[in-house]
């Protein structure tokens, strides 16, 4: 959330009376409920609250575990009992959504018969926005929700409701005090020592003070949940729910299966209202990404958090799209972006466990330079499979395999394994092919997401929740980079982490995606690797190391005499080049009459070889030279890396492949050389050895 920014830096508070140091015991004969106040607040051990964290941290989890143990959870059967029993509630708000969705129905309608549904298409995204944000906090959520799946809605609504940001009225600070006191069981001047009179920050499911502990000083925000907020996204959902049953039935237009679709939504938006678990939520996330010195996560005060209220450590930062206030602190927009981007791909991708709420509000630019990530509510989820799956897409989708890209989408679930993709392949084609003449460097995320959502809206797809949170992470990402440098591309500063993923990860999907990548047609793209290596090497995770060693493991392994076969020949081009170069180089670095007394001055030089041959051969022997050093120049490279590589060639496997490629490169220099003996002319060849 925007709660914890420097904005709020100068908002005034209040100081509550002062109190001593307390604590909660169980009265006699009183059982403490599961909203029963457990707070053990003071220092313990040294007196630190850092010590009091590390030592009682795991209890007072579990005692705010226990304080949330009656949060409600979604339930369809529950919802129906409850509001089939109140049909006067249950039609009031029915005639309010009706009134508001019929009436935004029959301008499609009048668009449609006018010929101007497209036309009209921006007119009547924005109209949208308006009414889910006068409806209420369930279709604000709806809303944003809608805006990540483009197999539902076209690029303009996308657009538009994105910019959703759950901007709602407050509600009364007393309320919120109320709240408070009845969560924790303590008065709040029992709690903290100063609040801020009103919230510095609301949003559709809570507001957010500023407040400081009394025990210890420590500066916090303490979210407050909206009163009532069960009751409403319970109707509305329960009412949504049927409609999705009518739309199952009746629209055939839609594919998507909506009641599952309404239901997944519900349980993602009921598990918001659980602060406890969005607590634990951020104490996962900052376990798994907070080891980079460039990324922030609050910390959980636990004593003080609850389902209704969490507190959290206040983070003074700025938004990250208030350039002017972060360009003021000596920062720069661009380098806390390629920050999140490299942080949201090891999210997506390494351990799959991802912010799906990024906005600009819940990422703030700290003045020490961190990226600081908040509002842990909407967490999502990469299946294991789809991570490798996503990694071999970009580059099926970079060799500009459409059957492979489509084929994907079996393995990232996005069609059912009995859905032809033949149909699939020319849409595809005709928008990629397009893109993809601008290089990596060139290419526009959104372009692309645009793009790959209008194919998504044109074919039985049925986008994962994931897929789409993933498209929507990176394209806000972008999107704020662009307000600092119009020309910043969201794909050039993520290469270097697929390369070094395709370089590196021992994944049998992404080495056999790495093979399809180097090798094309029987033959190895040097220049691939060479690309690979470059960019790889751009990210300060890369190991040459890790680079060298999978590969040779699947080389030498069972299952690599494919491989083996390629590899041979491509050692004995190699080895060829390497020496027919060197004599190439001997030879020009003669003297002139040494040079015409070598092989009775052949025209061709020592070596028999046509003037594009012998170009061909030396540009191949340069390209290995170039990525040998791009290897050998690394930051962690050590020549002691390469003994594991001559202990695996000393293996019988190893040994065997080694003979083969030294038989090769004697039977290729033996002809060459019976070639020049004979003086048989050497054909020129159009294709680089």
């Amino acid at each position: 959330m925007a709660a914890m920014n420097l904005v709020s830096a100068g908002v005034h508070s209040f100081n509550l009376k002062a109190g001593k140091r307390f604590s909660i015991s169980k009265p006699k004969g009183c059982k403490l409920g599961p909203r029963a106040a457990l707070v053990e607040a003071g220092p313990r051990g040294d007196g630190s609250p850092a010590a009091l964290q590390v030592s009682r941290g795991d209890l007072a989890e579990a005692r705010a575990m226990a304080r949330a143990a009656n949060a409600s959870v979604y339930s369809p059967e529950l919802l129906a009992n409850k509001y089939g029993s109140r049909p006067v509630q249950a039609a009031k708000r029915t005639l309010e959504i009706l009134v508001a969705l019929g009436s935004f129905a029959l301008q499609l309608l009048v668009d449609q018969r006018n010929g101007t549904l497209d036309r009209n298409k921006r007119k009547r995204a924005i109209e949208l926005r308006g009414i889910f944000t006068r409806l209420g906090p369930t279709f604000v959520k709806l809303g944003q929700g809608l805006s990540t799946r483009p197999d539902l809605c076209p690029p303009e609504y996308l657009e538009e409701l994105a910019e959703l940001q759950d901007a709602l009225p407050t509600f009364p600070d007393a309320d919120a005090f109320s709240c408070i006191e009845t969560e924790l069981g303590m008065p709040i001047e029992s709690l903290f020592s100063s609040i801020s009179p009103s919230p510095i920050a609301a949003a559709s499911l809570g507001q957010v003070y500023k407040a400081q502990l009394k025990y210890s000083g420590q500066t916090v925000a303490v979210k407050v949940q909206r009163p009532g907020i069960e009751e409403a996204i319970g109707l509305d959902f329960y009412l949504i729910r049927g409609l999705g049953f009518f739309i199952n039935k009746y629209v055939d237009i839609i594919t998507t299966d909506v009641i599952a679709l309404i239901d997944e939504f519900a349980r993602r938006v009921y598990q918001e209202l659980n602060y406890v678990q969005e607590g634990q939520n951020a104490r996962k996330f900052k376990k798994l990404y907070a080891d980079k010195e460039d990324i922030l996560v609050p910390d959980i005060y636990w004593n003080y958090t609850s389902g209704k209220v969490l507190t959290m450590e206040w983070v003074n930062g700025v938004k990250l799209n208030q350039q002017a206030a972060i360009e003021s602190q000596g920062l720069k927009v661009l380098d806390l972006v390629t920050t999140g981007i490299q942080c949201s791909l090891r999210q997506l991708l390494e351990y799959g466990y991802f912010h799906a709420d990024p906005h600009p509000g819940n990422l703030l630019a700290t003045p020490e330079g961190k990226l600081a990530f908040l509002d842990f509510g909407m967490m999502s989820e990469t299946p294991e499979d789809a991570r490798s799956a996503i990694v071999g897409h970009v580059v099926h989708m970079v060799n500009r395999d459409y059957e492979a890209m489509a084929r994907d989408y079996y393995a990232l679930d996005f069609l059912s394994t009995d859905v032809d993709v033949s149909p699939i392949v020319p849409a595809l084609r005709d928008f990629f092919d397009d893109a993809l003449n601008y290089t990596v460097s060139e290419l526009n995320f959104k372009t692309l997401v645009d793009g790959l959502g209008n194919v998504l809206y044109q074919y039985p797809f049925n986008v994962p929740a994931y897929y789409a949170l993933i498209l929507r992470s990176l394209t806000v990402l972008e999107g704020l980079a662009l307000y600092a440098d119009p020309n910043f591309k969201v794909l050039a500063a993520s290469y270097p982490y697929f390369a070094k993923r395709l370089l590196t990860d021992p994944n049998p999907y992404l080495r056999d995606a790495l093979i399809e990548l180097l090798f094309k047609d029987g033959r190895f793209r040097w220049n691939r690797l060479e690309d690979l290596l470059i960019e790889g090497r751009k990210d300060r995770d890369f190991s040459a190391k890790d680079a060298l060693q999978p590969v040779l493991k699947l080389l030498l392994g069972p299952d690599g005499e494919e491989l083996r076969n390629l590899t041979i020949k491509e050692a004995v081009r190699v080895t060829e080049a390497i020496i027919l170069g060197s004599v190439a180089d001997t030879y020009n670095s003669a003297p002139s009459f040494i040079q015409t007394l070598m092989i009775n001055g052949n025209g061709n030089g020592a070596l028999a070889m046509s003037t594009a041959d012998l170009e061909a051969t030396m540009e191949l022997r340069n390209q290995v030279f170039r990525i040998w050093g791009l290897l050998s120049s690394s930051e962690n490279f050590d020549p002691a890396l390469l003994q594991p590589i001559l202990q695996v060639l000393q293996q019988p496997e190893g040994r065997s492949l080694g003979g083969r490629v030294v038989g090769g490169v004697t039977q290729r220099l033996a002809a060459r050389l019976l070639q020049q003996l004979l003086r048989i002319p050497t054909v020129p060849t159009s294709s680089s050895l």
